[in-house]
Formats: structure tokens, C-alpha cells, sequence
């Protein structure tokens, strides 16, 4: 039977609020998250994502009461992201009412966290969140970034995607930082290359910005496609994309 692809509501939060700009900068507020979270929960998202954007910036944790709130208002996945440093960070998040936990910057750092969550914890709690830009240095012509894509690490990202399955995670997140914020539509190359060299859920993640953006992601090799500002200023529903990817012929829930 073929698995279902999964339509995701993205969530960054900075101070408590939800925000969005392009590329991670010239941030505008968007509103509360509960009460975002709670929207596409009624809209028929079949995940959420919540990202604290400045967390591992600031080295602080992430907003705990508003991913307690989330979790409390929302009945669909929760996936939580930004500040998760240890293993004692995602038995807090996980007991906050997280579903699922997001490394970035951290698993950079020390990738021995990657096999201490997924020891512990199973890896189909563990999300590897994957900011990419296209570079020259990398084999794949793809550099991990961090610090939203303007901190460059020299990590091959298809690399480094490879590695974390490796290590326990049990999907990627993976972000395409040229194209967030722009709307102009995922980045396929990146998409297809990531696709190639692992073998568990892959997110689409970066640039959505109409309901035909969203197939094409699949096509690549997504098993699921997340957004952000087209579905928080209406520009495309969550339905509307579901109804396009079943337009293509992918089982949508």
C-alpha cells in the first residue's frame, strides 16, 4: 500500500510569536501559534512544525509554555525544532507534548547526538533538519549552513544527510535556504540528490508559493511537503494542496 503524503504546516517562532520572512531575515509577525496550530489542525494539516528560529542563535531553550500550549490545542503530529541540545532537551519536549524533535546546529556540533536521542528515544522521534544552500565546494554542490543559512559549515549536505540516517535519524527535514521565503518553488536538484542517498522520509521544506509547487516536490522524491507563508497569508489552503497532489495521483489523507 502506498503511504500517504503528508502536508505540513510550519510554524517559526521567535519571542513567542509566530514569524516569517525571506530567508530567515526581515522577519514580520504572523501571529499566535496556538493559534495557528490550531487552525490547520481544523484546516486538515496532517503534521506541524514548530521551529524556534533563534533558539540556538541565542544558546537558549526552546519556548516551552507555547509547545505545551500547542500540544494541548492540536490532536495531529507535533513536531518541535531550534535549541535542542541533549538528550535531556528532547525528554523535556517530549514531555511537553512533542510528537517529534528537530536537530540542526547542535547535531553539527557533536553528531554523536544524533545516536544518543536514537538510542534512547527511537528513531521515529528523531527529525535531522537539513538547511542547504548550493555551493562549489561540496561534492553535491549543496553546503549545510546554519544560523538561518548565513553561518557556512563546509558539510556536504547530501553528505551529511546520509550520515544522520546512519546514525538513527528517521527522517529529513530538508530546507532549501535559496529558495525560502521566495516563493518561487522548491528546490527540486536538492530534493532529487538527498532522495538518492537515503532511505527514510525525506520533508520538502522552502519555497512554496502556489499549489502546483507542491507535486513537483513529490515527484522529486519528497514523502512530504512543508510550508509556511503561503499557507499563513492564504496565498494557497491546505486543502488546495491536497487536492492538486490528488490531481498528480498521489494518496493524499
Amino acid at each position: 500500500m502506498t503511504v500517504a503524503i503528508r502536508v505540513i504546516a510550519c510554524l517559526d517562532v521567535d519571542d513567542g510569536r509566530v514569524v516569517k520572512g525571506v530567508n530567515f531575515e526581515g522577519l514580520r509577525d504572523v501571529g499566535d501559534p496556538v493559534e495557528l496550530a490550531r487552525r490547520y489542525d481544523a484546516e486538515g494539516a496532517d503534521e506541524l512544525t514548530f521551529l524556534d528560529i533563534t533558539a540556538s542563535r541565542d544558546r537558549r531553550d526552546t519556548v516551552l509554555e507555547v509547545v505545551r500550549s500547542t500540544a494541548e490545542q492540536v490532536f495531529i503530529p507535533l513536531t518541535v525544532g531550534g535549541g535542542v541540545r541533549s538528550v535531556a532537551d528532547v525528554d523535556t519536549l517530549l514531555r511537553a507534548g512533542a510528537d517529534k524533535v528537530a536537530v540542526n546546529t547542535a547535531a553539527i556540533e557533536r553528531p554523536e547526538l544524533i545516536a544518543e536521542i536514537a538510542n534512547r528515544f527511537g528513531s521515529q522521534v528523531l527529525v535531522l533538519s537539513v538547511d542547504a544552500r548550493r555551493a562549489h565546494g561540496p561534492r553535491s554542490g549543496f553546503e549545510v549552513t546554519t544560523h538561518g543559512g548565513r553561518a557556512r559549515t563546509g558539510i556536504d549536505a547530501v553528505d551529511w544527510a546520509r550520515q544522520g540516517v546512519e546514525h538513527g535519524v528517521g527522517e529529513i527535514l530538508l530546507n532549501g535556504m535559496d529558495a525560502d521565503g521566495t516563493q518561487l518553488g522548491f528546490d527540486i536538484a536538492l530534493i532529487e540528490a538527498v532522495r538518492q542517498e537515503v532511505t527514510v522520509p525525506v520533508i520538502a521544506s522552502g519555497g512554496a508559493g502556489e499549489a502546483a509547487h507542491f507535486p513537483a516536490a513529490v515527484v522529486a522524491g519528497a514523502d512530504a511537503v512543508l510550508a509556511a507563508s503561503v499557507f499563513h497569508f492564504g496565498t494557497v489552503s491546505i486543502s488546495e494542496v491536497k487536492g492538486r497532489l490528488a490531481e498528480a495521483g498521489w494518496p493524499v489523507r
